[in-house]
């Protein structure tokens, strides 16, 4: 059986045995806050927890490392998408330590994409027509710089109302532990 079989047959039970209903809420966060963090899988269950977070309690965005690398792409409009439309009023950008976007090689990266099929005439076509695809690969070195950067992004952005908090943390992913870097209320 694959992945998704599996998926569907264990889906098909919850849905028959209205194992949902614990997690009936609105669209609309009760706490008012969207978190932007790593896709790491450590994370998915540990964050909200160390937060004391539930469901319907906040919006999350994740992207790798949590970075904002484009001040118009996809992350920040989902940003901007939950304080306009869904009613949020605090942003929340939280890095972790050992992560692994702070050991990405943009040449490494593109010679896996070779391996598996990617032809270098593409590779060139797009890092020549759209932007410089290596630096838009790179990872970062220090988590709490990337955080300071991606928060900094948000807070500055022209479409971001000007009283908003963004705050920057860093999370521990053994343990939960949060670090503050950045409390957005001081800047506001």
């Amino acid at each position: 059986m694959t992945s998704l079989q599996e998926i569907l047959s264990f889906n098909e039970v919850f849905v028959t045995d209205k194992k949902y209903e614990p997690f009936i809420t609105t669209k609309y966060p009760d706490k008012k806050i969207v978190i932007l963090s790593c896709m790491d899988t450590r994370l998915v269950e540990l964050l909200p927890k160390a937060m004391n977070l539930r469901n319907g309690d906040v919006k999350i965005v994740k992207s790798a490392g949590a970075i904002v690398n484009h001040p118009f792409g996809g992350i920040m409009r989902s940003l901007l998408v939950a304080v306009y439309e869904l009613q949020a009023e605090e942003v929340y950008v939280i890095g972790h330590y050992d992560c692994g976007m702070s050991a990405i090689d943009p040449d490494v990266m593109l010679s896996h994409m070779k391996e598996r099929g990617i032809k270098q005439e593409t590779i060139d076509t797009v890092n020549y027509s759209v932007f410089d695809l290596r630096e838009w690969l790179r990872g970062f070195g220090d988590v709490t710089t990337s955080v300071v950067k991606s928060v900094d992004l948000v807070r500055k952005h022209p479409l971001m109302p000007k009283g908003i908090p963004v705050h920057g943390l860093v999370i521990d992913p053994s343990t939960g532990r949060l670090d503050l870097v950045q409390n957005g209320s001081e800047y506001l």
